[in-house]
């Protein structure tokens, strides 16, 4: 053991993560929080949404928001975690910010889908109903 964790965080788009000298990782799953130590014993979790914090060998803090995720935790030193969605950070503070700002610019987008796809319906009930108005196109001969 070399009294450090191999941390790996990704994505299905990106590695977010990549660090071999974490001492120490926070987390939270539906059980609540928790914290790993290099040595600890083989675990599989799910974890709830969080901010996954960690600390590196020369005492350095670093903090990740995660939309939820499962967290592989396997021969005393290599922690996985995977999740749909993360957003990295060196400061709480700011970290808080930019999860704010992100979730109001993805509301937004998904708000500007919804229309889009209503937009798209509307249209396609109108061709619809246009196609199947009585009237010289569709009456038998």
């Amino acid at each position: 053991m070399t009294g450090h964790l191999h941390l790996v965080l990704a994505t299905p788009q990106q590695v977010v993560l990549d660090l071999d000298d974490v001492t120490a990782v926070r987390g939270e799953d539906a059980s609540g929080s928790f914290g790993i130590l290099p040595g600890h014993a083989d675990l599989i979790t799910v974890l709830v949404p969080t901010v996954l914090r960690w600390q590196r060998a020369g005492g350095e803090h670093g903090y990740c928001a995660l939309r939820g995720g499962v967290l592989r935790m396997s021969e005393g030193a290599q922690l996985h975690v995977a999740c749909r969605g993360a957003v990295r950070g060196d400061q709480l503070g700011t970290l808080e910010a930019t999860v704010r700002s992100e979730r109001a610019d993805q509301a937004d987008a998904d708000r500007r889908a919804r229309v889009e796809q209503m937009q798209l319906h509307a249209r396609a009930v109108r061709a619809l109903m246009r196609y199947l108005r009585p009237g010289p196109r569709n009456v038998a001969p």
